[in-house]
């Protein structure tokens, strides 16, 4: 409510507001005249606007009287009546005892009355805010005079039990005060604050208990909820709405804590009253105050409800089967209420019953995430043999016998979210819905993944044969590949659904983890992977939709090459030795790109393919011999994959430089010194073919007619050149780039140009090095710097010029064949 002032000020004020409209109007028609006298004389330039004439309001003293402003008379007034309390203050503590009892009693007396009664006079004469300043002081009077009173009326008092009196009374008194004098509003919310202290010194008076400071806290809440509701004024109802979150929350706080560390069902059931209490009180004040706050007590008032009775029913029940007590009171209340949600305080404990739903599935879900991720810690004992137990493959220690609750909390929510999926539109079951119909389709992509979360933990909760808990999730990865095929037979990429989407990452999931935890056993490895390529590749064929069958294409891919990578181990082969056998793998995908034309998934299977040849050069890397032969395999494939016209271009650049670099390897291999004498008889016929093409096809690209056969005898030759003392091959070798870039130059030719300035310019580096370090070891430590200062300053400043010079050799470049 806003604050009405007494009629005489409020006359006053119109008094003022009525002048100053006066004055403004007087100003506008004296412009008005003076423009039309400056229009009929056509006079220039106008001068400017005329001053506005100074208002004269009406100030309660009469016409004439300026009234100071607003602002300025509430900061006098808060700093005097701040000086005031300071010097009463003082007073009372300083000076109190150099009086007598007559005359201590006279003058605090005399000083609070005065402060009390003047208020009432200020305020018939219109000068609110000196009341208010004087109603404070008088306030804080009346608690010096409490204290002044313990000092000396009753020094021997308990001081807790007169504080507890001593602010119940100020609490009452304040109250009549406000109520008595209207126009105050500084009484009442006062009176509120005050009033949120006897209950609780009381009880600290009493040496009450944990439970008893919650009786005493929630009190205080209930009656604050009382004024927050019924209060008179918006200052009353504000200050009690913050005592009602301050008192209310620790009260429930309090009940909690002494709930969850109940050690039996008497100590459970005396919090858990405290609790149903402050949920009372919470939903009572919910269900008659505004939307927003509303929700917020609802959910209060649920969560306090589900504490109380699920803490006492966690004292019947082991330890680690305490969040199935606390999900069952949830559930109830989701039941409950699941035909009556109209009131936004009914929401709100929906969403409270919610939150416990969703925090017991946060609990439940460290079991599956280790059952996921367990494997990973056994990846440096593969094949060390089939363990007796499935905890024992998990290679963690995890403590399983205490998360036994967990495949139950995740199979009971995921029948909930199955049955809310099921549920028609007005709760009647049986209603057939879409799985991707608004929150509907939510809920049964979340059955789903606990549903696969809850099944996919019962092995280690069940402590299951290892063999068993392999069976489990191969079964599951199967299933949920069934369920993501039944959702991509035909449907468009755009309205795939969340069961779809959830089904297929649920199962990527399995597969890695059972992938995994078979890597423990030689016979389970290639079971569980040959199951598993089967499976993808089915899902694949049967898939419909682009990208999800390119990713299921690709697990096929990717259980191909662990498969590979088991033969060559099986056979008893190092590393680089069992490199080739790995290249089976992009020979399959490569044989897939020629079946398989067009579309997004060939080129996904070929780059997942392409990743197993990556590994195989890996693989052979420490040993030479084959990684030269592992080369040359990959680069017959990338010569087998250019014959398909759309990938001609770059498949055949990298079957070149495939090649190149198998020769490259395999002098080196071979201890060769002088490898232009290999290479030369290389580069004369290739580049006699490269001649031909281009007399064919004259717009054929250089780099395709003579990169490969340059680049063979090049690039092997200035690696000679770095490492070799003489002079005679580095000569030899940048003549030759001279002359080559030369041609280019001339010729128009882009590869000529690029391969043999790039050698021509590293053979120069190579010979000017020793004389550069020489050089700059006998310059002066600030001048590189300084130059290359310099140079940033000059390109700089010519920035633009140089940018048009790159365009401009870029163009030249891409002109060149």
């Amino acid at each position: 409510m806003e604050h009405v002032p007494p009629p005489a000020e409020e006359l006053a004020l119109l008094d003022r507001e009525l002048t100053q409209l006066d004055a403004r109007r007087v100003q506008l028609m004296n412009r008005r005249a003076w423009l039309l006298t400056v229009l009929q004389q056509q006079a220039a330039p106008l001068p400017p606007f005329p001053p506005r004439p100074p208002a004269q309001p009406s100030g309660p003293g009469g016409p004439g009287r300026t009234a100071p402003p607003r602002s300025a008379q509430n900061v006098l007034l808060s700093l005097g009546g701040l000086l005031l309390i300071i010097a009463a203050i003082a007073f009372t503590l300083v000076s109190w005892g150099a009086m007598g009892i007559g005359g201590r009693s006279a003058v605090l007396t005399a000083v609070t009355v005065g402060a009390l009664v003047a208020p009432a006079v200020l305020l018939k004469r219109g000068l609110s805010s000196t009341a208010e300043s004087l109603a404070a002081l008088a306030l804080v009077l009346t608690v010096l005079d409490a204290y002044a009173t313990h000092a000396v009326a009753a020094p021997d008092a308990d001081g807790l039990v007169f504080a507890a009196v001593a602010s119940a009374v100020l609490a009452a008194g304040w109250a009549a005060y406000g109520l008595a004098l209207g126009g105050l509003r500084l009484p009442l919310p006062a009176a509120v604050v005050a009033g949120q202290l006897p209950l609780l010194l009381a009880a600290w008076a009493a040496g009450a208990s944990a439970l008893g400071f919650g009786w005493a806290l929630l009190v205080t809440a209930a009656a604050d909820t009382a004024l927050v509701l019924w209060g008179k004024g918006r200052g009353v109802r504000v200050t009690a709405g913050v005592g009602v979150v301050a008192t209310g929350s620790i009260a429930l706080l309090v009940g909690l804590v002494m709930s969850v560390s109940a050690d039996g069902p008497l100590s459970a059931l005396r919090a858990g009253l405290l609790l149903l209490a402050g949920a009372a009180v919470a939903l009572f004040g919910a269900w008659r105050a505004r939307k927003e706050f509303a929700l917020v007590a609802g959910a209060l008032s649920g969560l306090a409800a589900v504490a109380a009775v699920g803490g006492v029913l966690r004292t019947a029940v082991p330890p680690h089967w305490s969040v199935v007590a606390y999900l069952g009171c949830a559930l109830v209340l989701l039941a409950a209420l699941r035909a009556r949600v109209a009131r936004p305080a009914e929401q709100g404990v929906l969403a409270a019953a919610g939150v416990v739903v969703a925090g017991s599935v946060l609990v439940a879900l460290p079991p599956p995430a280790a059952t996921l991720l367990g494997p990973l810690s056994r990846l440096r004992d593969i094949w060390s043999g089939a363990p007796d137990g499935v905890r024992e493959a998990m290679g963690l220690s995890v403590p399983w016998s205490g998360m036994a609750a967990s495949p139950v909390v995740l199979g009971i929510v995921a029948g909930v979210l199955f049955v809310a999926h099921r549920s028609g539109p007005a709760g009647a079951p049986g209603a057939p819905v879409t799985a991707g119909s608004g929150w509907r389709g939510g809920a049964a992509a979340g059955a789903l993944c606990l549903g696969w979360g809850a099944l996919l933990v019962l092995p280690a909760a069940l402590d299951a044969p290892y063999v068993a808990a392999v069976v489990v999730q191969v079964v599951l990865v199967a299933g949920l590949l069934l369920v993501a095929v039944r959702g991509l037979s035909g449907a468009p990429a755009a309205s795939l659904s969340g069961v779809t989407v959830t089904a297929l990452v649920c199962a990527s999931a399995g597969a890695a983890s059972a992938g995994m935890l078979a890597l423990a056993s030689e016979a389970a490895t290639y079971a569980v992977f040959v199951v598993l390529l089967g499976l993808f590749t089915g899902a694949a064929v049967r898939s419909r939709v682009a990208a999800p069958r390119a990713a299921l294409a690709c697990g096929a891919v990717l259980c191909g090459i662990v498969l590979a990578s088991a033969v060559a181990t099986s056979l008893g082969l190092s590393a680089h030795e069992g490199a080739p056998v790995l290249l089976v793998v992009p020979t399959v995908t490569v044989l897939l790109g020629f079946r398989l034309r067009g579309g997004p998934v060939v080129p996904a299977v070929e780059l997942t393919g392409a990743s197993a040849a990556v590994l195989a050069v890996a693989m052979a890397a420490s040993d030479a011999p084959f990684l030269a032969l592992v080369l040359a395999l990959c680069g017959v494939l990338a010569a087998g994959t250019a014959v398909r016209p759309e990938r001609r271009r770059a498949a055949g650049y990298l079957s070149a430089v495939l090649f190149v670099a198998a020769m490259w390897v395999r002098l080196a291999a071979s201890g060769v010194s002088v490898p232009e004498a290999y290479t030369l008889p290389v580069t004369v016929p290739a580049l006699v073919v490269g001649v031909l093409r281009r007399r064919r096809d004259p717009a054929a690209s250089s780099w395709t007619a003579y990169g490969p056969g340059l680049a063979a005898t090049l690039v092997p030759s200035l690696f000679a050149a770095w490492a070799d003392t003489e002079w005679v091959r580095p000569l030899l070798l940048g003549v030759a780039a001279l002359v080559i870039t030369l041609l280019g130059a001339r010729l128009r030719l882009q590869a000529l140009l690029l391969l043999g300035g790039a050698v021509l310019a590293l053979v120069a580096l190579h010979e000017l090095a020793p004389y550069v370090v020489q050089v700059a070891g006998a310059l002066p430590r600030w001048l590189p710097p300084a130059l290359a200062g310099a140079l940033l300053l000059v390109v700089g400043a010519t920035y633009e010029q140089r940018l048009r010079d790159a365009r401009r050799l870029r163009d030249a470049l891409g002109r060149m064949r």
